[in-house]
């Protein structure tokens, strides 16, 4: 397991080293660049003083170059400075990923509290009336557009009924822990709507597909209850593809809520990626994306390590499992 582990931390290292290469490089070729945006918004400089910002920011330099500089000062801890915020990066990303983490953190956990069982629930059930309401319920959350869910759920609980904030992080005066958990429920409700569809429709048709196996129908033929079956055997294995879907959506999570956080004035990383992008801020916008590639990476080491826990044939170590090896 450790041996394991390791390797893949040693991989996700070369993958950060190529994607930060790659993404340096897809900015550095974007129309335009910072001193152009700051000629635009003073038009009183000169193309020399244009030229000498370039050669403080090593804009005049090959792109190879400017990339290799960038990598040898953060191997030393020094990101550079953010364009927008004239501020050191981490000193930026700071408040921002704790915004994220909350907002991610507490949708992640309500989407998945309640897709399982549902899905679980609809599959064990299938054909019922309860799952036909789950079902219609999770195609309505997939359907509906998150700016539109967003835009009601403001419109109803923040105007006609004025019972939450309509935007932002805490008051202005700050509110302490429950102000800023008031902040957080609209966005919460909207993430968990637009996740929640999804894993729930994967985990029914997870466990339909495992309720279908041979020893589910031996589990059956020896007298086991339905409950035992799917307490002892079927859920644990239905988890297993259900996981690798919940993984992969983990890094969409954290960088990708940007409608979400537009639409609520929330300062969250999806949003700041896509400030730092568009104003052409290459040391934020590295560092951002570079990050939501760890949290993607780190996400799926999560979900090999739950694919040993939830199933004890699967062995990390790449041969069979001690319980496979003497054969049955």
């Amino acid at each position: 397991m450790i041996r394991y582990i390791a390797g893949r931390l040693v991989e996700s290292v070369f993958v950060l080293i190529i994607m930060s290469f790659v993404i340096y490089a897809l900015i550095g070729l974007m129309p335009g660049d910072p001193i152009d945006l700051m000629i635009k918004s003073d038009p009183r400089l000169t193309p020399a003083d244009a030229a000498r910002l370039r050669a403080v920011y090593g804009l005049d330099q090959p792109l190879l170059e400017r990339y290799y500089n960038w990598a040898m000062k953060a191997l030393g801890g020094d990101f550079g400075n953010s364009r927008l915020h004239i501020r050191p990066v981490l000193d930026v990303m700071g408040p921002f990923m704790t915004n994220t983490i909350n907002l991610m953190g507490l949708s992640f956990i309500a989407s998945v509290a309640i897709a399982i069982p549902a899905g679980a629930y609809a599959a064990i059930h299938q054909n019922s009336r309860a799952d036909h309401i789950i079902n219609l319920l999770c195609f309505a959350g997939i359907s509906v557009p998150v700016f539109w869910l967003a835009l009601m759920l403001i419109i109803v609980f923040a105007v006609l009924i004025p019972i939450l904030p309509a935007s932002g992080v805490s008051a202005i005066n700050g509110g302490g822990f429950i102000d800023t958990a008031r902040h957080l429920v609209l966005p919460v409700i909207t993430l968990t709507v637009f996740s929640i569809g999804s894993y729930t429709r994967f985990m029914r048709a997870s466990m339909i597909e495992v309720m279908r196996q041979d020893y589910i129908r031996t589990a059956f033929a020896k007298g086991a209850t339905r409950g035992q079956v799917v307490r002892r055997h079927a859920f644990r294995n239905a988890l297993i593809p259900v996981t690798t879907v919940i993984a992969l959506s983990f890094g969409t999570l954290f960088s990708g809520a940007l409608i979400t956080e537009t639409m609520f004035a929330y300062p969250g990383m999806g949003k700041l990626i896509f400030d730092s992008i568009m104003g052409n801020d290459y040391n934020m916008a590295l560092v951002t994306l570079l990050l939501a590639t760890l949290v993607t990476l780190l996400a799926n080491l999560g979900a090999d390590i739950t694919y040993a826990w939830l199933d004890p044939r699967i062995s990390l170590g790449g041969g069979k499992s001690a319980k496979t090896k003497g054969g049955s």
